[in-house]
């Protein structure tokens, strides 16, 4: 009878003690702010959505030139990262795996605000300001995609390992998905976002209607989807012509943005600012131009030399006389605070050029367009063939495009070889060349999110 009635009492004491935890375990968590508490109103939802823009990651401005033969290792540099130029990385450094987290942090913002959007309901105005929130929120989740696949795909074909394209908030371990199933998701989001961001939204410190399209024409080329290259970058040729040659020095001290399509904006206070991407406290020379980049440019008819390259004579002894002028600013006040140009139709008239190589339109009209737009007294190149457009078309990159994020994936797209003169490694003796059969030519996943992660694998060789 005992036995009996203490097996009862358990029982009951165990039911009391599942209820109670069970409505324990319903109360509000007071140590964070839950979404419907922090998106309560059309201008919590703006708020979320210029947090979402504040972790862009502009690492690939300098990497990408530090990776490839934009940019060499001078004498002074005593402290800089010789493992990323002479290609000794890993998934341990920093300097080639920070993208990924703070791409993928913006990601997490991005999606949280979406998410909270579907549980709002919105009024009046506020409907037409929800619906372009909406699709910056879009196309911002597609761009942050594209510029991880394009960072950490083990290349830019079918069937190659890509990136994890996250569309909601949550602690999950996914696997990493095909270049080609990141390429369709993001170009998913950018049709969306495009129909929802009026034409009449025009801060190019935030994603417009044209930013939409110059993402999509860049995604396009990497796909190598010639058609839609040609078709959204003559959207951002239309709407946006190139800057004279009065005004293209300007577009680099933030005088005028002549042709900028979308800029991240720069200002007193950011922690990231003050360091010019290649020099330390403004003077000390981390990476100068390469002289292999400045042998390309004929310096005193192309305007671009001046704005993009110093020489600075009075610099001496082991000294680089040559410094990246790019972002140095308009102020003495201020060195090194200048907006980051992610976009600019001088990058379009390049990627229509490639596409129409690749087709049969005019690709020479595109790239002597750009040219006798960069450069005094400039004259018609004929071109003999396809060869020869490609040619040039890729020697345009390497000088229009210089530091700013592109020359490393170049090179990767057409599976080229990245070759350095003697003169551009004789500070590290590193090596000349770096070809597509060896590890670093694809950047590799960070060491810590393989660890925890199981079902993400490496890049192939590391």
């Amino acid at each position: 009878m005992i036995n009996k009635i203490y097996t009862k009492c358990t029982v009951l004491l165990a039911v009391v003690l599942l209820v109670t935890s069970c409505t324990k375990l319903d109360f509000k968590p007071t140590d964070l702010i839950l979404p419907e508490q922090a998106f309560r109103n059309i201008t919590d939802v703006n708020l979320g959505v210029i947090g979402a823009y504040a972790p862009i990651d502009y690492s690939t401005l300098s990497y990408s030139s530090i990776v490839s033969d934009e940019a060499m290792y001078p004498q002074e540099n005593t402290v800089g990262n010789s493992d990323a130029f002479r290609w000794l990385y890993n998934g341990s450094n920093g300097s080639v795996t920070g993208l990924y987290y703070t791409n993928y942090t913006a990601i997490d913002r991005v999606n949280r605000v979406l998410e909270a959007m579907e549980k709002l309901t919105f009024t009046g105005t506020d409907i037409a300001l929800a619906d372009r929130y909406k699709g910056e929120l879009l196309a911002l989740r597609a761009y942050l995609h594209f510029e991880l696949l394009r960072a950490y795909a083990s290349s830019y074909q079918t069937g190659a390992l890509g990136v994890t394209y996250m569309q909601k908030s949550a602690i999950i371990y996914p696997a990493r998905e095909t270049f080609e199933a990141v390429i369709a998701k993001a170009k998913t989001d950018l049709i969306a976002a495009k129909a929802l961001i009026p034409a009449s939204f025009t801060d190019k410190t935030r994603i417009t209607k044209t930013a939409v399209s110059a993402i999509q024409a860049r995604v396009a080329l990497y796909e190598k989807n010639w058609a839609d290259a040609i078709a959204y970058s003559t959207e951002v040729i239309n709407a946006l012509p190139l800057a004279t040659k009065a005004q293209f020095p300007g577009i680099w001290t933030d005088a005028n943005d002549a042709e900028v399509v979308w800029k991240l904006k720069r200002v007193t206070g950011d922690s990231r600012t003050g360091d010019f991407f290649f020099r330390q406290s403004g003077s000390y020379v981390l990476y100068a131009p390469s002289f292999k980049l400045i042998a390309t440019f004929d310096q005193t008819n192309d305007i671009r030399f001046v704005p993009y390259i110093k020489f600075d004579n009075t610099r001496t002894g082991t000294k680089s006389k040559y410094l990246v002028n790019k972002y140095i600013g308009g102020t003495s006040s201020a060195p090194g605070l200048a907006d980051v140009k992610q976009f600019r139709t001088g990058e379009m008239y390049l990627i229509r050029a490639e596409a129409r190589a690749e087709t049969t339109g005019d690709a020479a009209g595109d790239i002597n367009t750009l040219r006798a737009a960069r450069i005094n007294g400039y004259i018609n190149a004929v071109f003999a063939d396809k060869t020869a457009l490609i040619s040039a078309i890729y020697d345009e990159r390497y000088k229009e495009l210089a530091f700013e994020g592109h020359r490393f994936f170049d090179l990767r797209r057409r599976n080229m070889v990245i070759e350095r003169t003697a003169a551009d490694v004789a500070a590290t003796q590193s090596a000349l060349t770096l070809s597509p059969s060896q590890a670093q030519y694809a950047l590799p996943i960070p060491a810590t999110e393989i660890s925890v992660n199981k079902n993400i694998i490496q890049n192939p060789k590391y």
